[in-house]
């Protein structure tokens, strides 16, 4: 049965005009053709790329609504039909011909935008739709903080506009703002803040006295936090990431970097870590903690989930996998040094002389070993240098039994004097550190060892000032490049320690040891230091930073060279 067309309009009926429909409007029937064929049948105008349409809309794609809308607003028809054969099609290609405002209402602007509740917009997780669980076109509620995709008529986005009644959204990728089920765009100046923490960028100005000027910032509750010093969200067993991402986003160069680079057209891992440090320095952020979440899931998928955060991996072990994967990414070679920010803040040269070890029998049939004349010398590059601890003492007596091991930092650095010679295997080894060093050293403790049975740990704690640590000893001369007899003073960043917890376990042992990371980082700007612990943000004496198990050590080259500074 053919539908018949209404008398006079809503508005004329009313003699008001309406306020925005919650519902989809559908634009009036084309009588024209009929009344001149003298039919009285009204048949609702059909485009030609109905389907098109209708496929676009199921995958939320934006760009045929908006042609469609312009379509409408211009009156132009692709193709009519001359006839309508049942009522099913007619029904079908209401879809098709729903109306999309370009802009609301006059006198209705603000319409809905006082339903936005920024207490519970989190955009730190990963961008994926509820329901489809798609990445693709991804809006955010701004009602409720719940993920959409599309905001086309068919869209999930669409239907939670009309079934919950939550119709402010913004888009993840442009970050505009849209009113939904109508469809037209907010530009308000009240909805820059949303804008900001969705993606927040600090201009070149502000970036570049984050360390000098001392500055504090408030979130949405009112309560007080330092940009740059915010705690990080442990979802599950994350807390080896928190530290190191941590770590890396207070190194200058690096922070600089992935703040003011344009860097749209990179990988995944690049622009993810980028967010997450501009998060970390915001300084306009609705909560006073970040969520590494969108981060940890790309760095998960890449490494084929040998870092996630459902269980525990080695800092150093991470550290290692996501310096080499962000040189590549950001275009360096695997070969020529300094093609990335990563090598040109990290790395340096190493001399290695190496020298076999056979072992002889003499007349008395008795085992001794020999030199081989022969020393082989080679250069290599590294990231980072790792130091051996001295082993823990087995046995001790009733008096030192309390008492927990401790080495200067400078006796661990010997390894690198190229005097110390060490064995491994069959060959004896001694290193010395090449000119010019890096800006940043990284230094990693090794204290823990494995073998078939049990991991073991080290419990030594090593001693080291917090500036004005001397280089020069452990690097071969070359007057060429560095004076001789010059000290090359470096200053501590941050310290990665190590803390093991016991916990009651149900096996046969009763207890086990649960690892705790944390975070040492110096506030440049009030020249404190901080400790971070996923959530937790707290003062620490400069004093008392070397009584942790320190694991993963950041120093930085002072620039010049002179002085001793203070300690």
């Amino acid at each position: 049965m053919v539908k018949r067309q209404a008398e006079e309009s809503l508005e004329d009926a009313t003699s008001t005009v309406s306020p925005l429909s919650k519902k989809a409007r559908v634009e009036d029937v084309t009588v024209h053709q009929e009344k001149r064929n003298g039919t009285s049948s009204a048949v609702p105008h059909r485009p030609a790329n109905r389907h098109r349409v209708e496929y676009n809309d199921r995958n939320g794609d934006d760009t045929a609504v908006d042609q469609e809308g312009k379509e409408s607003e211009n009156g132009a028809l692709s193709t009519q039909t001359p006839e309508v054969e049942d009522g099913d099609d007619q029904e079908q290609s209401a879809y098709s011909t729903i109306s999309r405002q370009a802009a609301p209402t006059e006198g209705f602007s603000d319409l809905y935008l006082d339903t936005i509740n920024r207490a519970v917009l989190d955009f730190d997780f990963e961008k994926l739709c509820s329901v489809s669980l798609s990445n693709i076109n991804v809006y955010a509620c701004l009602v409720c903080g719940k993920y959409y995709q599309g905001r086309g008529p068919k869209s999930h986005a669409y239907f939670h506009a009309l079934e919950i009644g939550h119709h402010v959204y913004v888009n993840m990728q442009t970050k505009k703002v849209y009113v939904l089920p109508e469809g037209y765009e907010v530009k308000k100046k009240s909805l820059e803040d949303i804008k900001f923490v969705v993606d927040p960028k600090l201009p070149k100005e502000d970036v570049m006295v984050l360390d000098k000027v001392a500055k504090d910032a408030w979130d949405l509750s009112g309560k007080k936090y330092r940009p740059g010093f915010v705690g990080m969200n442990n979802i599950k067993e994350n807390d080896y990431f928190n530290a190191v991402i941590q770590a890396l986003a207070h190194i200058p160069p690096i922070r600089n970097f992935f703040m003011l680079e344009d860097l749209s057209s990179r990988s995944e891992l690049v622009q993810r870590f980028s967010v997450l440090v501009r998060k970390i320095w915001n300084t306009r952020a609705f909560k006073t903690h970040v969520s590494p979440h969108e981060l940890i899931q790309q760095v998960s998928r890449q490494s084929n989930k040998k870092f996630d955060l459902l269980h525990q991996s080695d800092p150093v072990d991470f550290l290692h996998w996501f310096l080499n994967n962000l040189h590549l990414a950001l275009g360096g070679s695997k070969t020529k040094p300094g093609t990335s920010i990563i090598h040109s803040v990290f790395q340096g040269k190493l001399k290695i002389e190496s020298q076999q070890i056979t072992a002889k029998a003499d007349a008395g049939d008795r085992l001794r070993f020999e030199e081989a004349a022969e020393v082989i010398i080679e250069t290599t590059r590294y990231l980072m240098l790792t130091l051996d601890l001295p082993a823990a003492p087995l046995f001790q007596d009733e008096i030192d039994r309390n008492i927990i091991p401790q080495i200067p930092l400078t006796a661990i650095l010997s390894k690198y004097d190229g005097v110390k010679a060490q064995e491994h295997l069959s060959m004896r080894k001694r290193y010395r550190l090449l000119h010019p060093l890096p800006p940043f050293l990284l230094f990693h403790i090794k204290r823990f060892s494995k073998n078939k049975f049990v991991s073991e740990r080290n419990p030594t704690i090593v001693t080291f000032p917090v500036r004005s640590l001397d280089m020069a000893p452990y690097v071969e001369p070359n007057p060429a490049l560095h004076p001789p007899g010059e000290p090359i003073w470096y200053d501590l960043v941050a310290n990665v320690t190590h803390e093991a917890v016991r916990t009651r376990d149900d096996s046969v042992e009763g207890e086990a040891e649960r690892k705790v990371w944390r975070v040492q980082m110096r506030d440049r700007a009030r020249d404190e230091w901080l400790q971070v612990q996923d959530l937790f943000v707290e003062r620490v004496a400069t004093e008392t930073l070397f009584t942790k198990e320190s694991y993963l050590m950041v120093w930085e080259r002072r620039k010049g060279g002179k002085g001793k500074g203070r300690g």
